[in-house]
């Protein structure tokens, strides 16, 4: 779906409430798990033993940290929106934050979203509420669900 221009700040509070295009899928690699556990200092054998993964975990397979689904939003908000008039937006936070189910290594990963909230925040800028759901491909449930918070100024 296309990417979802938005001129600025004031056409933006005129979206609260719509749904963002959804997002394309992003594979998660066991390269890319592996990575997230050098950067997080995470090594869990669930995400980085493969063989013990699949023998002992329930899961027969590694999983994704759960943040790093959490941490994929950026990525997954910045494909599927733009505000025309941002001059530079910050992560200000998330609410309600819950990870429903596992991401196997080999998924592949996208995003439902909607604008759920724009406030104004000092004299350039507004606090943006998102609305997140990273779906799994090919599972009923999503891996996260709760509400991403941005900050972005003029």
């Amino acid at each position: 779906m296309p990417k979802l221009e938005i001129e600025n700040i004031e056409a933006l509070v005129k979206m609260e409430g719509n749904a963002l295009p959804q997002g394309e899928w992003i594979p998660v690699t066991q390269e890319m798990i592996n990575a997230f556990a050098d950067a997080t200092l995470d090594y869990q054998w669930i995400h980085v033993d493969v063989e013990r993964a699949k023998k002992e975990s329930p899961f027969k397979a590694p999983i994704a940290h759960g943040f790093m689904s959490v941490s994929l939003l950026s990525k997954m908000l910045e494909e599927a929106v733009t505000i025309k008039s941002g001059q530079m937006g910050v992560n200000y936070g998330l609410n309600n934050v819950r990870f429903p189910h596992p991401v196997p290594a080999g998924s592949r990963l996208r995003l439902n979203g909607k604008i759920n909230k724009v406030e104004a925040y000092g004299e350039n800028g507004c606090k943006i509420f998102w609305g997140c759901s990273v779906e799994i491909e090919g599972v009923e449930k999503p891996a996260c669900v709760g509400e991403f918070i941005s900050l972005l100024f003029e």
